[in-house]
């Protein structure tokens, strides 16, 4: 929807594209890790709750993240109203600021609608109806081109008429997940609104904010990539390589995230019934799996290395410059082929603050200064900055990782989720029995 969205802007002159551009790819990307990594505490709460057939829980969870992550959405506002000025401080022109400012104040509405959509998706996730969140997801691109078409080509809104069609998408994944769950078809999980939503709020805003710190953390560190570069030589050159690469980067590791949910709830279900040696063989079945998926494309990268850049370039320049970099591209698909798995384990057990405290110390400690240090004193260019951080982020953070959890004792880390449930679960709600709360 966000790519529809800029495209239909495109069509409208190149300030509309560059205002569009910055509104979804900075000012909501900035927003959009943290509370996607916020809501993620529900993969463990949820995922664990649900294995317990504490299923009433999963509901008091999913309104105590509601209640979260809307005033984290009120906290992070100034985000959004100020940047105009922001962008003239870093040097942007006036044209281009003022309607990235105003585009910013319209993308508000869908700011909100974070709050409600993603502890929605992983709400149904821990309950394995994954497919209901696909089938509302293809609802609402059908409409976000519609009404993309309807208000910039027929009614002429302009950049603010692509802007509010995708506000309407995303409420539409909103309200479409909000009535399955609480209409009737998940009447285990959803026994209506409660006054227990409200109770152990600062338990769950530590592991929320452990959550979100985990996830944007790294989602940070590779737009922090793209803007280092920018101070490099021949940078309109290095920049659209680059882009080529995080591009073909990014798709690929949709895969890998689809293990990293799949795990997390998989083991968080698992962990929650107790049954550890399920848990630590569903962790072995999603890293062996999801590191064939990466091997593949691994090797095929590797064997198109001098052609892949033609999918979006016939530069010569840009192609030879991605043909250059096509080999680190390469070895980032293969570690992002197991790290996303073992974070969705970590998820699933609940460990997000101690991979917060690892993806800062691989990622801003160790990875950041190695790479800046290669491109700049060793004067290696793009290759050395991420060379650097491939090295020094991705590939430490996965070695940590793999190590943490293959000694944690798997048996122990159900006792401890077992005692986690009966804690959050002291209460039934009002319509349960007591056999059923048993």
């Amino acid at each position: 929807m966000n790519v529809i969205t800029q495209a239909f802007a495109g069509h409208l002159g190149e300030v509309e594209l560059a205002s569009v551009s910055i509104g979804i790819t900075l000012v909501i990307g900035f927003n959009f890790g943290l509370l996607l990594g916020m809501a993620s505490a529900l993969e463990t709460l949820c995922g664990q709750a649900f294995g317990a057939k504490r299923y009433h829980m999963l509901g008091i969870y999913l309104q105590r993240s509601w209640t979260v992550l809307f005033l984290c959405c009120i906290a992070l506002l100034p985000v959004y109203i100020f940047v105009t000025p922001i962008l003239k401080l870093l040097g942007q022109s006036d044209d281009v600021a003022a309607l990235s400012g105003a585009v910013a104040l319209w993308l508000i509405p869908l700011h909100f609608s974070f709050a409600f959509y993603f502890p929605l998706t992983r709400f149904l996730q821990s309950q394995l109806q994954n497919i209901v969140i696909a089938w509302v997801s293809l609802v609402a691109l059908l409409i976000n081109i519609l009404t993309s078409w309807l208000f910039v080509d027929v009614l002429h809104f302009g950049v603010f008429g692509a802007v509010i069609a995708l506000d309407i998408s995303w409420w539409v994944l909103a309200l479409g997940l909000y009535v399955y769950a609480t209409c009737g078809w998940c009447s285990q999980t959803w026994t209506g609104f409660s006054t227990q939503a409200f109770s152990g709020l600062w338990e769950f805003i530590k592991l929320s904010v452990a959550s979100g710190v985990m996830l944007c953390l790294e989602n940070w560190y590779y737009r922090i990539l793209i803007l280092i570069t920018g101070y490099l030589k021949n940078t309109t050159i290095t920049v659209d390589a680059l882009s080529v690469c995080m591009t073909i980067n990014g798709w690929e590791i949709m895969i890998p995230l689809a293990f990293f949910a799949g795990t997390g709830v998989r083991v968080a279900n698992e962990l929650g019934a107790g049954n550890w040696k399920a848990a630590k063989f569903a962790m072995k079945v999603s890293v062996i799996e999801s590191a064939m998926v990466g091997v593949f494309f691994c090797v095929l990268i590797i064997a198109l290395h001098d052609k892949i850049a033609y999918i979006f370039t016939t530069s010569s320049d840009v192609v030879e410059a991605v043909n250059h970099m096509s080999y680190l591209l390469a070895i980032t698909i293969l570690l992002n082929s197991v790290q996303p798995v073992l974070s969705g384990v970590a998820v699933g057990s609940g460990w997000q603050a101690w991979v917060a405290y690892i993806n800062l110390f691989c990622y801003y400690i160790v990875g950041l200064p190695l790479g800046i240090l290669m491109g700049w004193a060793f004067n290696l260019g793009i290759r050395g900055i991420w060379g650097g951080m491939i090295i020094g982020g991705t590939g430490m953070q996965t070695l940590i990782l793999a190590t943490i959890t293959i000694q944690r004792d798997w048996e122990k880390e159900a006792e401890k989720a077992t005692l986690h449930v009966s804690k959050w679960s002291t209460h039934k709600p009002d319509n349960q029995s007591e056999e059923e709360a048993q």
